[in-house]
């Protein structure tokens, strides 16, 4: 069962056919129905800017503007280097950074935000808002799970 990404106010939709929902709201509260392109891109890029380094790394550029690798790699502390060339790469692909090369020996690259980049940020900064307004709630919610886990684990032999 495939579910919208609008998760408060979503339908179920019928396994293998991503189009029809299976039940039916007012026409006063309709979801809005994205097309097949938008909610696969939607998905693939949740995945990858939730990744561990993709939005550090964007807060870094934000912070610095224009960065060079190396002083990317400095400035995120545990990434390797592959790692932050695959990030910057998928990055680039997807037009949320640009790379310029400077002809020069030894090679300059430098990479800054792109204007797609920038319209992530008040994205980014919602979440860290939803963090900030609950974070009372989910530490409570992360330690009564961890209480019930310490006790079933007490429990088994």
């Amino acid at each position: 069962m495939k579910v919208s990404h609008q998760m408060d106010t979503a339908l179920p939709v019928e396994s293998g056919n991503a189009e029809k929902p299976v039940a039916a709201l007012s026409e006063a509260a309709a979801i809005p129905c994205f097309s097949q392109q938008v909610e696969d891109i939607s998905q693939e890029l949740m995945g990858y800017i939730a990744d561990k380094w993709t939005l550090v790394v964007l807060e870094e550029l934000h912070d610095h503007g224009v960065m060079r690798f190396n002083e990317l790699r400095k400035a995120v502390p545990g990434i390797s280097q592959k790692m932050l060339t695959q990030t910057l790469r998928q990055m680039e692909r997807n037009g949320l950074v640009s790379r310029k090369v400077h002809a020069v020996i030894p090679p300059k690259v430098e990479y800054q935000r792109t204007e797609l980049g920038h319209s992530l940020g008040p994205v980014i900064c919602g979440l860290w808002n939803w963090v900030e307004q609950n974070s009372t709630g989910l530490v409570a919610a992360r330690a009564e799970f961890d209480g019930q886990a310490a006790r079933v684990a007490e429990r088994t032999p």
